[in-house]
């Protein structure tokens, strides 16, 4: 299996919020993906294309639309556990749980970063070995096809990141329904205790904390590829 290390990083930046200093280093992230190759030519020509539409915004206009886009309601929230627990208070011990994953791999947050951004959880995946990082990744594919789906129907750019991680994951991307408004949190549960980032799955370091988190099979949708 490629290396998938840089991509991930690349992709991370790509969903950061884009002030002077992120925009400055965009340049800089297109030949890192065609130099380790883990991402096919297609869709790295499609994020050239996001790169391109970032540079020729100025720096407010790129930032406030960065906003409108994921933190302004639930479809396209970058916060996985928004799309899991909502405001239950289910939410802060998997808060603690998941930072405590990464503790266990060495990486250590600071105290303005959540674990459940999705930036974080692609940067924690690139410090594992490609087969356990595609694994990883794969356990909420699901929730990545769902932000990916909102932002195809906002006609956002920032879709093709979403495309570009869940194929490291090893699925495609597939538009899906969304109804307007509907709150994530009530279409998506979790399994017990998160499973594999519960405190049963922290037992040893360096091995594979998979994130499992399941639909309920009372809502349905149709997807079609995109």
């Amino acid at each position: 299996m490629k290396n998938n290390r840089y991509s991930l990083r690349v992709l991370s930046q790509l969903l950061s919020y884009p002030d002077t200093e992120l925009r400055a280093q965009l340049p800089e992230l297109l030949p890192v993906l065609k130099e380790e190759g883990a991402l096919s030519a297609g869709r790295q020509a499609e994020l050239q294309t996001l790169v391109s539409h970032l540079l020729r915004l100025d720096t407010m206009d790129a930032e406030a639309r960065y906003v409108e886009t994921f933190d302004r309601g639930r479809a396209t929230c970058l916060h996985l556990f928004e799309h899991v627990h909502g405001d239950s208070r289910d939410r802060g011990p998997a808060m603690i749980d998941l930072s405590q994953t990464y503790a266990q791999s060495g990486l250590f947050l600071s105290p303005d970063e959540l674990p459940d951004h999705l930036c974080v959880v692609l940067e924690f995946a690139s410090t594992q070995t490609p087969e356990v990082a595609k694994a990883f990744l794969g356990e909420m594919a699901h929730i990545l096809n769902a932000i990916f789906s909102a932002l195809l129907k906002r006609e956002s750019p920032y879709a093709v990141v979403l495309a570009a991680v869940l194929e490291l994951a090893g699925h495609k991307a597939q538009a899906a329904q969304i109804v307007a408004d509907e709150p994530l949190d009530e279409s998506w549960r979790e399994p017990e205790a998160f499973d594999g980032c519960s405190t049963r799955g922290q037992a040893r370091p360096g091995e594979a904390q998979p994130i499992h988190i399941v639909r309920k099979t009372s809502t349905q949708t149709r997807g079609v590829a995109a």
